[in-house]
C-alpha cells in the first residue's frame, strides 16, 4: 500500500489504521507512506500507526514525482510485492478492498481501478456535488467501459498495478495528472484497466467552491498536457493497432478543447446577435432565455442527481440537500476552468487542506 503525503497528520492515521483492518493476511502487506514537503508531523503520525516510511531524496513538485521516487527505490531495496495499491492520505479503505484487488490480480489483470465512494458527502453543497460526480464517473464512464470490454480509467487513488507492469514500463509522470497520464500510457502499450466495484475507497472532497475550483484546475491543466504529449500516440494506436481504447481516450483527452470552443461559438454568436439587432426586445428575449436556462439547469439538477442516487443506492439523505439543485452549475463551471487552463495553465501542485478526521468505523455506521 503507498501513500504520498504532504501535510496530512490530521487524517493518515485514520487511513493506516483502516488499511490495517482489511480482510487479507496482514503478514502479506505492507503500508509505505512517502512524506514530501511536509511541514508538520505527518511521518511521525505515520510511524505510530504502523506504517513504514520511504524519505524523498530528490525535489517533489507533483504526486506523480513521489510515486517515482518511490518505486525507484523500492525495486532497487526490497522487490518482493507481487503488485502496488494507491492511496491518497485523506483517504478511508473498505477492508474488503485488498481481498477484491487481489482476487482481480489472480484472474490475470495487470491494472485495476477501484469504486472512489465519498467521506464527507454532506459537509457542503460543493462536496455534495463533487460526491454525485464521482457517482457518476462511476457508473457512466468506468463500468461503462467494463461492460464493452474497455478500459477503465484511474482516477488519483484507489487503484492496484501489478509488479511486473511497472518493472517494464516503469511510473515515469510528467503532467499534473499522473493518474490520468499513467491510464494514457499504459493504454498505447496494450493494456487495460480492469473495473473493480468491490474495492471502495472513500475520499475526502473540497468543502469550499475555492478549493473544487483550483483542484479542477490541476485536472483540466493535466488533461490539457495529456493530450498535448499524447495524442498523436494514441491516434497510431488507433490507426496501427485498431485499438479501441485508445480511441475513447483520445475523446476523454480533447473534452476541454471542445468545452472552449463551444464557449468561444456561443459567445461570438451573442456578439453577432447584438451587432445585428441591437434592440430592447433582443435583450429582454436574451434575458428571458437565461431565466429559463437557470430554471431549466435546476430541473436537469433535480432529476439526474436523483437518478444517479437511486443507481448508486445512495439516499437523499447522504449529501447536502443544496447539491441536488446546484449539480447544474457544478457542471457548468467546468467551462470557464478550460478556458482559464488553455489562457494561464497552472504550473504547480496547490494541496488541499484535509480535515474531515473519522475512523472508517464510524463512517459505516
Amino acid at each position: 500500500m503507498v501513500v504520498a503525503a504532504r501535510n496530512e497528520a490530521a487524517v493518515i492515521g485514520n487511513l493506516i489504521e483502516s488499511l490495517h483492518q482489511q480482510d487479507y493476511p496482514e503478514e502479506l502487506m505492507d503500508v509505505y507512506v512517502i512524506p514530501n514537503n511536509c511541514t508538520d508531523n505527518t511521518k511521525e503520525v505515520a510511524l505510530e500507526h504502523g506504517a513504514k516510511i520511504m524519505t524523498c531524496t530528490a525535489e517533489v513538485k507533483s504526486k506523480g514525482a513521489a510515486l517515482s521516487q518511490f518505486f525507484d527505490y523500492i525495486f532497487e531495496e526490497n522487490d518482493v510485492y507481487d503488485a502496488f495499491c494507491v492511496f491518497d492520505a485523506d483517504n478511508l479503505v473498505d477492508k474488503h478492498f485488498i481481498a477484491s484487488m487481489n482476487n482481480v490480480l489472480e484472474s490475470g489483470e495487470k491494472i485495476a481501478q477501484g469504486y472512489r465512494d465519498s467521506k464527507n458527502p454532506d459537509d457542503s453543497w460543493i462536496s455534495g456535488c463533487q460526491s454525485v460526480f464521482y457517482w457518476t464517473l462511476n457508473r457512466f464512464m468506468n463500468l461503462a467501459r467494463h461492460k464493452l470490454g474497455w478500459s477503465a480509467t484511474l482516477n488519483g487513488t484507489g487503484f492496484m498495478m501489478h509488479a511486473d507492469v511497472i518493472k517494464k514500463e516503469g511510473f515515469k509522470t510528467f503532467s499534473l495528472t499522473e493518474d490520468i497520464e499513467f491510464t494514457t500510457q499504459c493504454i498505447i502499450k496494450g493494456y487495460r484497466v480492469a473495473w473493480v466495484p468491490e474495492a471502495v475507497t472513500y475520499d475526502e472532497h473540497p468543502i469550499t467552491f475555492d478549493q473544487s475550483w483550483s483542484q479542477r484546475k490541476r485536472w483540466s491543466t493535466g488533461t490539457i498536457q495529456c493530450f498535448n504529449q499524447y495524442s498523436q500516440q494514441l491516434i497510431d494506436a488507433v490507426v496501427k493497432d485498431k485499438n479501441r481504447c485508445a480511441m475513447d481516450m483520445l475523446m476523454f483527452l480533447v473534452s476541454p478543447f471542445m468545452q472552449v470552443l463551444t464557449c468561444i461559438y456561443t459567445i461570438c454568436s451573442f456578439i453577432i446577435l447584438g451587432m445585428l439587432f441591437i434592440t430592447t426586445s433582443v435583450w429582454s428575449n436574451a434575458l428571458s432565455f437565461a431565466i429559463l436556462f437557470s430554471i431549466g439547469g435546476v430541473l436537469f439538477s433535480v432529476v439526474f442527481t436523483a437518478m444517479v442516487l437511486w443507481l448508486e443506492g445512495k439516499k437523499i439523505r447522504q449529501i447536502n440537500n443544496i447539491s441536488v439543485f446546484s449539480f447544474w452549475f457544478y457542471l457548468a463551471s467546468w467551462i470557464p476552468i478550460n478556458v482559464l487552463c488553455f489562457i494561464k495553465p497552472i504550473e504547480i501542485w496547490e494541496p488541499i487542506e484535509h480535515t474531515k478526521s473519522i475512523k472508517i468505523s464510524q463512517l459505516v455506521e
